[in-house]
């Protein structure tokens, strides 16, 4: 009975399915014929947001729509159907004072075709004026 128990032990570590492992933990060495399909490439953002001067307008005017009604955790979302970019700004903390004006930063969210990323920016107030948007740029992780 052993020695049957040791034979169908020998066949089943020797026989059954084969794997490389190497294939899979090699970076340089991937197969290309490994990819199924069914879940696309990832798009890296570079510097270039793909957004065009209406684009960055309609973000803009989110920023200070949302900022003027001084709600606490909302955001304002923002289209372009011109050229299908789309995105919301969520203001960040509270507000500050800078050269006396009183300003508050937010980051807006982007999608436009296969780019999408972030935002970052400042926007400011004199008096019970407009916010003004001071800057806005692709948002840098330090």
């Amino acid at each position: 009975m052993a020695a049957m128990l040791t034979v169908i032990l020998v066949g089943v570590s020797e026989g059954g399915c084969s794997f490389r492992l190497g294939s899979m933990f090699d970076k340089d060495k991937g197969d290309p014929s490994d990819v199924t399909g069914s879940i696309g490439p990832v798009t890296r953002i570079k510097d270039d947001t793909n957004l065009t001067d209406a684009d960055m307008a309609l973000a803009r005017n989110a920023a200070s729509d949302i900022l003027s009604r001084g709600s606490k955790d909302a955001s304002q979302p923002w289209e372009n159907p011109e050229t299908g970019a789309r995105g919301s700004v969520t203001p960040l903390a509270t507000t500050y004072s800078s050269e006396g004006r009183v300003c508050r930063d937010f980051l807006a969210s982007y999608v436009r075709g296969t780019n999408e990323g972030w935002l970052q920016g400042e926007a400011c107030q004199q008096g019970q004026g407009p916010w003004e948007i001071r800057n806005i740029k692709p948002w840098k992780r330090s």
